[in-house]
């Protein structure tokens, strides 16, 4: 049995995602991952390719068993792995309780590296890895401390990893737009921390991106020439000076 499996599937990027595998390739079966089970129930109809429903919150260990004993049990091909699900908080570090930061290495960091794990078994030659990174995985990012951290994770976890599975012919690839404009924000920006967007890209720019990229063998995807550049030159600037432009460009000291 022919999969693909896609955490955070109910909105934003991992929703995308959803639609265009669904329109790209043929599946047996699509496993959509999230926790707003009536979010994903809504997508049955408006698929080519069977459903199956996972309502899961990866933050929970007792998740990843769960998704661990049904691959044990149905024994399918993973051909694609999309590891969408996160959020961010755009606060001082000091603003927001410690539980919400461990919610989000949680989620952001470690339930992707065992989503990755426990999927690996269920591989073949040719299957991809889809790992959601950020543009701030580049840089440290004041104000954004901890997301652009987790995110730093993903980005060196996919690269790495990517040379270990290579002679298995399995590929993996970090997506790490820049501003996207999906109800990441809507739970990410509670005031004014935050002040400046330069540009915004669409789901949907970022998911054709990162399709064409995965074809051309590359195990990083960045949307948008503009942002591209700045990645380019945050490789070269001191990160102090790139720190020091991204702070006043938020009006702060």
């Amino acid at each position: 049995m022919k999969i693909a499996v896609i955490t955070g599937a109910s909105s934003g990027i991992g929703l995308e995602f959803v639609k265009a595998l669904d329109k790209a390739e043929q599946f047996d079966e699509l496993w959509l991952i999230a926790r707003r089970q009536g979010r994903l129930e809504a997508l049955y109809d408006q698929l080519r390719a069977k459903v199956r429903i996972l309502p899961l919150d990866l933050t929970a260990s007792e998740s990843i068993h769960s998704y661990q004993a049904l691959l044990n049990e149905e024994r399918p091909n993973i051909a694609v792995l999309v590891n969408a699900s996160g959020f961010g908080k755009f606060k001082a570090f000091d603003q927001e309780p410690l539980s919400i930061y461990n919610d989000m290495i949680d989620l952001n960091s470690k339930a992707l590296m065992a989503m990755t794990y426990v999927s690996l078994p269920f591989m073949e030659k040719g299957s991809r890895i889809y790992q959601m990174g950020s543009l701030s995985a580049f840089q440290p990012v004041p104000y954004i401390n901890v997301y652009a951290a987790t995110k730093a994770f993903v980005l060196s976890f996919t690269r790495g990893l990517n040379a270990e599975i290579k002679e298995r012919g399995i590929h993996g690839m970090a997506v790490c737009p820049g501003w996207v404009k999906t109800e990441f924000f809507d739970h990410a920006i509670s005031d004014n921390t935050i002040s400046y967007f330069n540009r915004y890209y669409g789901p949907e720019e970022v998911v054709e991106r990162a399709l064409k990229d995965m074809a051309r063998g590359k195990d990083v995807s960045i949307a948008g020439f503009p942002v591209r550049m700045q990645v380019f030159f945050t490789k070269l600037l001191p990160h102090r000076l790139v720190m020091n432009i991204w702070l006043k460009q938020q009006k702060k000291k």
